[in-house]
């Protein structure tokens, strides 16, 4: 680390199991999929990596250091640099909530460092996009199951299907609603139906999601099929793809 006496640090916490997280430094194809298409990388010492941007810019490197699933280190070379240029380490650290990223990128020159500081900013943001996808591959199921459970008159059926959509925690807001954890939910729902009983809730539009965060908009009905309010509910997933905070903001 001598030779590298400039570093580049950056932070990142994800909301996602380090398994998964670590995947996208061992699995050519999802590392392709956060660096540019024809990205590949060999996850054992001495294996190569290999970066092609979508602009057609190159980085060629080779592993020094792997362990599954806490941390690589490898070379990194731009075109027209040396056969190590600079040495990139990245260490997934366990967090209560998911996995927190720690990024150094060491140098022999500081303008060469200062030159990187808004392509990792940039990158490791569509990395964290990338490993949200994965997470959230059924971001849409989900959302419509959420609805479907919500609608359930069967306090039986409805309770093991919210159980198994959201976090113990779970937490749900909207104007008329404060509920802070499974049970209370459960409760909430409850009421729902003995209070407003045949009243219906179901999506509209398609489910947009950015980092363990998902939109969807939605519609209420009476018994009778008329209308009865409207809205958009903002949903906030866990490590394990569970519901673990909705916001509901009514039009």
């Amino acid at each position: 680390m001598s030779a590298f006496p400039h570093q580049l640090d950056r932070a990142l916490f994800i909301r996602a199991r380090r398994d998964t997280v670590f995947s996208f430094f061992t699995d050519s194809a999802r590392w392709a999929a956060w660096w540019g298409e024809g990205s590949s990388i060999d996850p054992q010492i001495a294996g190569r990596v290999f970066i092609r941007h979508p602009n057609g810019v190159e980085v060629h490197g080779e592993i020094v250091e792997i362990a599954a699933p806490g941390r690589i280190v490898f070379t990194y070379a731009t075109p027209g640099g040396q056969p190590v240029a600079s040495l990139v380490t990245i260490r997934l650290d366990e967090h209560p909530e998911g996995t927190m990223l720690h990024l150094s990128h060491a140098f022999d020159d500081a303008a060469a460092r200062d030159a990187h500081v808004q392509g990792w900013r940039y990158q490791l943001s569509v990395f964290a996009n990338r490993v949200s996808d994965i997470v959230l591959a059924r971001a849409e199921a989900i959302v419509d199951s959420w609805f479907e459970a919500w609608n359930d008159g069967d306090a039986a059926r409805r309770d093991h299907a919210i159980g198994q959509l959201a976090s113990p925690a779970v937490a749900f807001h909207d104007r008329y609603s404060c509920v802070t954890s499974l049970d209370d939910l459960r409760a909430h729902l409850a009421a729902i139906h003995r209070f407003m009983p045949g009243m219906r809730v179901a999506r509209t539009g398609v489910v947009r999601q950015c980092q363990w965060r998902a939109i969807a908009e939605w519609t209420a009905t009476g018994p009778d099929g008329a209308a009865r309010g409207a809205g958009t509910n903002v949903f906030e997933f866990d490590a394990d793809g569970r519901v673990a905070k909705v916001t509901g903001f009514w039009a």
